[in-house]
């Protein structure tokens, strides 16, 4: 890649990490659209994804961890089963045609729940979910998370939030962290996939960690909550376009 081309792309996912970071999650989806706008090759694109998605999501998961948002029982309950179904779902392919519009839809409809009366969502009392449910609920994202090649988060945050699982805050804490264990167990399950990534790698690290550095400061503290559901929506519909239309 040339050093426009180069430029550009770093200084489009600096904004796109800027947007994920500041609800939790790493960006992976948008790092793959950027790529695939440049006409990146489809073997650089994934594991380029999950190496950024990683870094972008370590970091917000350190600074929600550092600020007490992030609740670890939660967390614990969905990841358990979801870590190991990310390393299965990495070997396993799909046919395009269906999991991309059905996923999709879904992230549409939940990003349209979030959109509406999130003052509402944001006041709800919480409550935790059984393990009966958790369980195969991990289960079932971290197989999509291997599926798609993103961590999962975009999935997750919206199940706790239309559940009353947990408020807005420590929902982005959780998928921070939930993120980070499903892309660390993607790449496992494909090491040889870690050749393919660019010698540019540096330089896209760099620009994704300082988009991270201002999203994160706006998430752990400075947005109310009610606006952290709409950020979400924001990512969850950026999400679910590049699903149906690429």
């Amino acid at each position: 890649m040339d050093g426009t081309t180069i430029i550009w792309i770093a200084a489009l996912m600096a904004i796109a990490a800027a947007l994920y970071s500041s609800v939790g999650h790493g960006g992976a989806s948008a790092y793959l659209a950027i790529m695939a706008l440049f006409s990146v090759v489809p073997e650089t694109m994934r594991p380029t994804a999950l190496a950024l998605n990683l870094v972008v999501a370590t970091f917000a998961a350190g600074r929600f961890a550092l600020t007490g948002q992030t609740n670890w029982r939660l967390l614990t309950a969905f990841a358990v089963t979801a870590v190991p179904a990310a390393y299965i779902g990495g070997s396993v392919e799909l046919p395009t045609e269906i999991y991309r519009p059905l996923v999709g839809v879904v992230l549409l409809l939940a990003a349209v729940r979030l959109f509406w009366q999130p003052e509402r969502l944001a006041a709800r009392t919480v409550h935790s979910p059984s393990l009966a449910v958790t369980l195969p609920a991990g289960a079932a994202l971290g197989l999509l998370a291997g599926l798609t090649g993103t961590g999962g988060g975009i999935f997750l945050s919206p199940l706790i939030i239309l559940f009353g699982w947990e408020d807005a805050r420590k929902t982005s804490g959780i998928a921070a962290a939930f993120i980070v264990l499903n892309s660390a167990a993607g790449l496992l399950g494909n090491l040889a996939s870690v050749q393919k990534l660019p010698s540019e790698l540096p330089i896209l690290v760099a620009s994704v960690f300082a988009g991270a550095l201002v999203g994160t400061w706006l998430g752990v503290s400075r947005l109310p909550r009610h606006r952290l559901l709409q950020g979400l929506a924001i990512v969850l519909v950026i999400a679910a376009l590049k699903l149906l239309l690429t």
